[in-house]
């Protein structure tokens, strides 16, 4: 079943109650954290209204990786294996979702010929070798560039903060911008953001990479860049996106942020 067409021209905020029920939506679209229940019944507000929320479950989910990297660091850990840790915290917090997105649309983009063999194959619960490359060299990545800011004791604890956000913010936007590829799955139950929801996530964004001890137009470029190449990968590869592209959209511009932070700070 589709989700309802939304009114992209409607500007009005919503009531305190409705935006609480986005936030309580979005976290659980995006993590597996214990919350309260959220109101997924309003006909006239479909979920994916909820996305500008995203990059503030962002900011939660960033939080928890900050705690567990400074309880780390409380133990007197090697950096290393804090950032181990701060990796497993991001995973568990998330279930993993974003991971298994990249994991699939690795496989289904680059193991079939044709649209529909890809999607058949992202939508296969067991991994190929496409996947595990992309996890392993993902992983790779967040682990070094972690590690490598956690080793600069001047570094503040909202560069692991920002990327969360950031990379939340990205999702929105390809969310937007792309058709769903196909008309099931958890992207096309959602919906489509509409421009206000949008341009409310892409501000989050924006005023998280300003005050970061980097330059905030390059954060903002390094975002828009790979968000770009990842959508359209997706739309040449499936026609649009789905929610597979959406995790894997997230991984690689976290990634991306990560590495570029890590060049500009260390």
């Amino acid at each position: 079943m589709h989700a309802p067409e939304l009114q992209k021209t409607d500007m009005r905020l919503p009531a305190p109650h409705i935006l609480m029920n986005d936030l309580l939506i979005a976290c659980s679209l995006l993590t597996r954290l214990p919350l309260p229940n959220a109101n997924w019944d309003n006909n006239d507000r479909p979920a994916a209204r909820a996305s500008w929320a995203y990059p503030l479950v962002g900011l939660l989910i960033g939080l928890i990786a900050v705690v567990t990297g400074a309880l780390g660091e409380a133990m007197q850990l090697h950096h290393g294996i804090v950032a181990v840790l701060v990796l497993i915290a991001l995973c568990v917090t998330t279930g993993a979702m974003h991971e298994d997105g990249l994991a699939d649309c690795a496989d289904g983009f680059w193991g079939g010929w044709e649209k529909a063999r890809r999607l058949e194959i992202m939508k296969d619960s067991a991994i190929g070798t496409y996947g595990v490359f992309a996890l392993i060299a993902a992983f790779a990545l967040k682990w070094a560039s972690v590690s490598s800011l956690l080793a600069n004791n001047a570094v503040p604890v909202w560069v692991l903060i920002l990327p969360a956000i950031m990379s939340r913010a990205a999702m929105v936007a390809v969310m937007e911008l792309l058709p769903n590829a196909k008309g099931d799955g958890l992207s096309s139950q959602t919906g489509r953001p509409g421009k206000p929801a949008m341009w409310v996530a892409i501000g989050f964004g924006i005023c998280a990479a300003v005050p970061a001890p980097a330059n905030a137009f390059l954060l903002i470029c390094v975002v828009s860049l790979f968000a770009g190449v990842v959508g359209s990968i997706a739309l040449q590869k499936i026609g649009g996106q789905t929610g597979d592209v959406l995790g894997a959209c997230q991984v690689i511009t976290e990634v991306a942020l990560l590495v570029a932070l890590s060049a500009a700070i260390t």
